[in-house]
Order: C-alpha cells, then structure tokens, then sequence
C-alpha cells in the first residue's frame, strides 16, 4: 500500500527502496519465499438464524486468519487452529445422513453430497471424506478442488490413522516427523486417547521444540534482518529469532475478526506498541491476522505471526525468555481471546502485566462479583444462577417475567434471549441449551425501557479516569456492540452521570485494576443498575479517544507497565460537541435473516458521526453507515404498546416537517386520539393491499416498527426484511426512531457542515 501510494504521486518502481531489504533492492524486485501461507476466512452463520449456511458470489466471512509453515501441512493446520473456532486441526465433523446409513456405499453417498455444497467447512468435508476411504479422484469429481491440496490433505490423514492405532511415537525423530506436519499437542492428544499435558512432557523430553524463521522476502540472497517470524518444527533448523537482551513486553493481539471482536482491537494492541516504544521498552506482537495493522513488520519491534493458542505462545515466550527482561505479558487489549489464555499463562510463571489474572476472574464469576457488590452496595437487576432445568423454572417464577437468560459457558452475548413469558422460556431451555452444573444458566430480570450505559475507564491502583460514557440510543436489550451511543451523554442527568462516575471509580478501586475496564450499566426511573464489568479493552476505546482527543490506549499501556495517571494529560469527556457510534449492520448479505435487533450482536463494524448538537452527528453516523434518511415521503409505524405513548411528539414532528403517515389499526388509533393525521394500511395477513405491498411499491420512504413477543416478531417479520431488501430505512426501537426523526429535522434545515477531527478539539468550539 505504501509503495502504491508513492507510485500514484508519481514514483516508478525503480526509485523506490524496499523497505523489508532496508534498500538492499528496489520495490520492483519480485519476491522469492521460502515459506507456505494459508489464509482461512471466518464465518459467523450462528449469529444469522434462517441464513443458509452456503457460500456464493457474496462475501459473506466477517474475518480471517492467516498462518505460515515451512510446508503446506504445517501451514494449513496452523491456521485452522488460529481460527479460534475451537478446531485443533482437521478434526471430525458430523455429516448430514452419515449415521443413518446402511452400508458403505450410502455412507460413500452422503459424503460426496455434503462434498458438492459450498460450505465454510468443506475443507473438514474433505478430511472426512478421506477418513471414510474416499479416493482424491472422487472427492475431486465432487467438489472440484485442486488435486494437489487433496493428496496433502490425504497425507495428514494417513498420518492420523497411524497416530489412532499406534499411539504416539517414542522417539524423537519420528515425533518431530508429526510435528513438522503442523500438528498440535491438543490433536496428537485426541488421536492418541492422552492428555495434551502428557503430549507437552513427550516433546520436552525428547527435545522437541520449533524453531523461529524469520520471514525473508529474497530467500537469504540479500540482507534482509526484518524482525517478523513465524513457527516450525524443522528438521535441523537454525532457530533465527535471536532474541535481544533488552527489558521487553509481550502483547497478544485480537486473532481473527469475528462478529463482537474486530479491528478495535488491533487499534489498541498498536497503540500498546507506540506506549512501549515511548519508554524504551521493546514491543512484541503475536497474532494471527493478516487484516490488521498490529501484524505490519513494522508497528512492533518484533512480530511473531502464531496462532494464539497456549501451545503456541508459551513456546515463543519461552524462546524471547533467554534473554532480556520480559516485564510481563498484556492480555487487556485483544478481547477474550488472550484472556483466555491468561490462567495457563499464569500457571506457567509468566507474568501478566496490568489487572491481574484472578481480578478478571472475579469480574466474569457470577457468585465473587454478587458477593463484591453488596460490600459496595451496589445495585443489580434482579438475578440468578441455575444448575439444572428444575431450578432454571423455579428461579424464573421467583424473579419474573421478563427475563434476559445467557449460558454462563460462552461468551460476547452468544445464546443470550430475552423471553418474557413460560411458553418462550420452555422453548430456550428445550432449543437453545443444555442447562447442567458443569454449564449454568444465568437468568436476569430484563428492566424493560431502560437506558443503557458504557463506561471506559483507566485506573493505575490509585487514581480513575473516566474516560467517556457513552448513553445508548437503543434501549437496554439491544446488544451494545449493534446499539448507537452518544458521547457525551444526551439524555441523562448530571446527577445521574455523577453516581455513574462514582460506581465505576468504586468498582476499579475494588476489583484492582490496572490499565482500561468498561462498565455497562442500566438506568430506569433515576436508578442505576450494574450490568457488567469487563477489566479489560472493550470495542467502545478508538471511538472514545477519537471523541476527547486523547490516546487511551496508549495511557493505559502505560500505566500497565507501571506509569501513573498523574504523568498525562487526562481531559474530561466533551462539553461542546458529540460523537454518535452506530453499528453497521451485514444483514443485505444474508437472505432471510430478520434484522431485528436483540441481546445477541451481529454487527461488523461501526461508524462515527460528529457536530456541536447530537441531531446532526446522529445524521451524520446514519450517512456514514449507508442509510440515507429521507426529507420528505411516507412513514410507516407499527409500534408495540408500551412505545405508543413516547411516538406520539415525533409523528407530529413528522407531519410538521411535511411527512405522510400509514400505521396498522392498533397504532392508527393512538395517533388519531392524540390529533395526529394517519393513513390506516392492512398488516399482511389483514389482506392486500397491505404494507408489504407499499413497501415493495415504492410507497414508503421510512419504516418504524417496534415488536415483542414471538408471535408479533413473526407476524411483522416480512415488514422489517422488505424494507431491507428494497433500501427504505427501517429502526426497530423507539428510541433510536425518535432519533432518526430529529436528525431528519436537522438534515432538512440544512445544518450538517463537513469538519475535521481536530478542528472539533482545537478549534474555538473545541472545548
């Protein structure tokens, strides 16, 4: 990209150095590799019920992961491992009809028919396939792929085979055979029926170790020192990672992008790198993907492209170990991913830099956090844990209806629902979990119409800055990362924002945090309510540093390695201006998904507006994410009973700014009574014409449509994809309707104006 950017300023090729060469040659020098990469996409069907699980001309991964070996084997099963879908390599997968097969020839049958669809596991299809003693020629004539990748992928699974019957090697030689064709410790513990800790002390005995390649884009022909490496169990390899003796850090970054864990997480492992390289200390990034910056050969002093499993990152950690001073390693700043890792790295003796491992704990357990809260006496909505079914009914009658329920196994919102009576409950417990004491249920009371708040925070031990909190637009139930929030708050309180500072400095003080921590919190009728804590860097800090003007990330580097908030300049959150996040939304790639809004995210990205009043940086994010509010037209609303009330003042702003309005008989009567004028249309199984039919006309320029309740979501379902499908902006909340409709307001009196970034803190309204 850099040398694109010169070239269209002017430059040709031959005047421009090679920056990996250090000048050595010039950009036009063609490279000559000797390393395999492989890039494996990421996909998140899960996250789209009624998506077909397919794959067609329209991209549909939400991320990738990129690995690289000295071969094709050890390069492949590096990356499939570093998608963090909780493979460890070509593991088995179910096929559709395998087990109902009679003999081996219906069982041929039903492989070779999941073999000719598209899907994102195909390549575990493939394995499989093998497994059931397929022939490279008939796996190809199913699905088409290139022979040569079938024949590697055969090898593996050979080697497979002689694992599962023979048990791991005794020797060395023969154990660094496996190794070097990409196996992990975890598959070779599968295949051989041990635990991975027994395949571990196998190596160490034997002295089975990878060694570091440098990545050398001129295969030694010229000097090319680039401090970027990569993992492999070589026969007789040199190990060039020559780690310096310096005091250093080690950050693990985000690996693939997936939906709740993107590329804000690469912004804050580079501004890890930048804080570093500030106080002398050398950086070293690990990740996994090619999308970010933090995996440039030259944002980090060094750069280790590994998957970020704990095999792979104690190896590395123990090789950069043999010299220099590791300070210690930051799991804050890429999400759960390296969180995950932090208690195995703990175990290990690695030291983990800022909020320590067991205060993380303390946040995410259920049972420690309630206990840290009553000492504090702060509040909590209304809730429990359930370890079986029997308990999961009985705590649901005594907490009421409606309920937000979440298996206390995963994480980022998966498998989270609101239900708001028996009949759904009994569903989710039927459908969507198995609830045991391994695998708890944990039941909320949902505070219906509440306001949902995120704070950011850095606390060095001592001292909290409150960085930003950021009101959401939707209401609570609305995942944070698909809801849009403002900063500063536009809505609530002073006294309100004074006792959410106050809670939050509380809880960092408690918890022991040092470096960031997010706190999402709830308020209803004045009242605050704590919803979650995370120590950690969440999604919300580029878009609040971009807000104040102020590195963050880079701060709370800082003060993880031991600085004190009271070296930097800590500015308050805005006074005169206000940023607007709103999520951008993939739903267009995905036929018939409903693009309702809900507890579990499905965004894949977000964009920011800005302006000196929140109706016209709501406008401006709105534009900023592809949806084009009109100025005149027809609004269509079909509004749930408790949002009825707090429409009516934005329908008559919507008549005086000159709009028709069309509403379903419930909602019509509402408008009526309150002197709003409103067209009646038939809902779709009312008989046409109905709204859909308007929709698809081009009658209708603006959809509001509110719902609750199973039955109602899919009554009103065709509504929401309609409108999706033919372009016309549709919000699913009041909240954020209400919103759309002052901005309309401000975009049709003309007020947004295009300003810089740093006009908006430098300028005279900068604040």
């Amino acid at each position: 990209a850099k040398v694109a950017a010169k070239l269209a300023v002017g430059y040709t090729l031959d005047e421009i150095d090679n920056d990996i060469t250090g000048g050595a040659t010039p950009a036009s020098f063609e490279p000559t590799i000797d390393y395999v990469v492989t890039k494996i996409p990421r996909f998140a069907f899960e996250k789209y019920p009624g998506a077909q699980a397919t794959l067609t001309t329209s991209m549909k991964s939400v991320g990738e992961a990129m690995a690289m070996g000295r071969s094709f084997s050890e390069s492949v099963q590096k990356a499939l491992r570093s998608l963090e879908t909780g493979l460890s390599g070509f593991d088995e997968i179910e096929i559709e009809g395998l087990d109902q097969a009679e003999d081996e020839a219906a069982r041929h049958q039903a492989v070779l028919a999941a073999l000719s669809r598209p899907t994102p596991d195909r390549l575990l299809v493939i394995a499989q396939a093998f497994r059931e003693g397929l022939s490279v020629e008939q796996i190809h004539a199913a699905c088409s792929y290139e022979p040569w990748f079938l024949r590697q992928i055969e090898t593996l699974i050979h080697a497979e085979d002689q694992v599962r019957m023979l048990g791991l090697p005794q020797n060395g030689d023969e154990l660094l055979t496996l190794k070097s064709m990409g196996f992990s410790d975890k598959r070779l513990a599968t295949l051989a029926k041990i635990e991975e800790t027994e395949v571990k002390a196998l190596r160490k005995r034997f002295g089975v170790r990878p060694v570091y390649k440098r990545v050398d884009t001129c295969a030694a022909e010229f000097s090319a020192p680039t401090p970027y490496m990569y993992s492999s169990y070589e026969r007789g390899g040199e190990c060039e990672s020559q780690p310096t003796g310096r005091k250093k850090a080690i950050i693990l970054g985000g690996g693939p992008n997936r939906i709740g864990q993107g590329i804000e997480f690469d912004y804050c492992c580079c501004h890890a790198a930048y804080a570093f390289a500030e106080m002398g200390i050398e950086s070293i990034m690990v990740n996994c993907n090619p999308e970010t910056v933090s995996t440039d050969y030259d944002t980090a002093d060094r750069l280790y492209f590994e998957p970020l499993t704990a095999e792979d990152v104690l190896e590395l950690i123990e090789t950069e170990m043999q010299s220099g001073e590791l300070l210690g390693v930051v799991v804050q700043y890429g999400g759960q991913t390296p969180l995950k890792l932090a208690p195995e790295l703990e175990a290990a003796g690695v030291p983990i830099l800022g909020t320590a491992p067991d205060a993380i704990d303390l946040a995410e357990d259920r049972e420690r956090f309630k206990a840290l809260l009553d000492d504090l006496k702060l509040k909590q909505p209304p809730n429990a844990i359930a370890h079986d079914e029997a308990e999961a009914r009985q705590m649901a009658e005594e907490l009421g209806f409606p309920l937000v329920l979440r298996p206390s196994h995963v994480l980022g919102g998966r498998g989270m629902e609101i239900v708001r009576d028996i009949e759904s409950f009994s569903r989710y417990i039927r459908e969507a979990v198995h609830v045991s004491g391994k695998a708890p249920l944990l039941l909320d009371r949902y505070l219906s119409d509440a306001s949902e708040v995120d704070v950011d925070a850095v606390c060095d031990g001592e001292n909290v800055w409150i960085s930003g909190i950021m009101e959401h637009i939707e209401e609570a139930g609305v995942h944070s990362g698909d809801s849009a929030c403002s900063l500063p708050p536009h809505s609530l309180s002073d006294q309100t924002v004074s006792e959410l500072r106050r809670q939050t400095k509380a809880l960092a003080k408690a918890i022991d945090v040092k470096g960031l921590m997010n706190v999402q919190y709830a308020v209803k009728d004045g009242v605050v309510y704590l919803i979650e804590v995370n120590p950690r860097a969440s999604r919300t800090v580029p878009f609040v540093a971009k807000t104040i003007g102020a590195p963050v990330a880079k701060i709370a580097a800082k003060v993880m390695a031991g600085a004190k908030l009271t070296e930097f300049d800590t500015p308050s959150m805005p006074t005169r201006h206000i940023a607007v996040k709103e999520a951008v939304m993939p739903f267009s790639r995905f036929p018939g998904v409903d693009p309702i809004l809900g507890p579990e995210m499905r965004s894949t990205g977000e964009v920011m507006g800005i302006d000196e009043r929140f109706e016209a940086a709501f406008a401006k994010a709105e534009l900023g994410a592809g949806v084009n509010l009109p100025k005149s037209g027809t609004v269509f609303i079909s509004l749930k009973e408790s949002d009825k009330a707090m429409m009516i003042e934005s329908c008559h702003r919507l008549t005086s700014l000159g709009f028709k309005i069309l509403a379903t008989t419930g909602t019509a009567k509402t408008l009526e009574d309150s002197g709003v004028p409103v067209q009646r249309i038939n809902k779709v199984f009312e008989g046409r014409p109905h709204i859909v039919d308007a929709i698809k006309n081009g009658e209708v320029q603006l959809v509001f449509n509110t719902t609750e309740g199973q039955r109602s979501m899919i009554d009103s379902y065709s509504i929401r994809r309609t409108a999706l499908e033919m372009k016309v902006p549709c919000y699913t909340t009041a909240s954020a309707s209400r919103a759309a409709v002052k901005s309309i307001a401000a975009i049709d009196a003309g007020q947004l104006e295009p300003r810089s970034l740093q006009s908006y803190r430098n300028g005279p309204s900068g604040g």
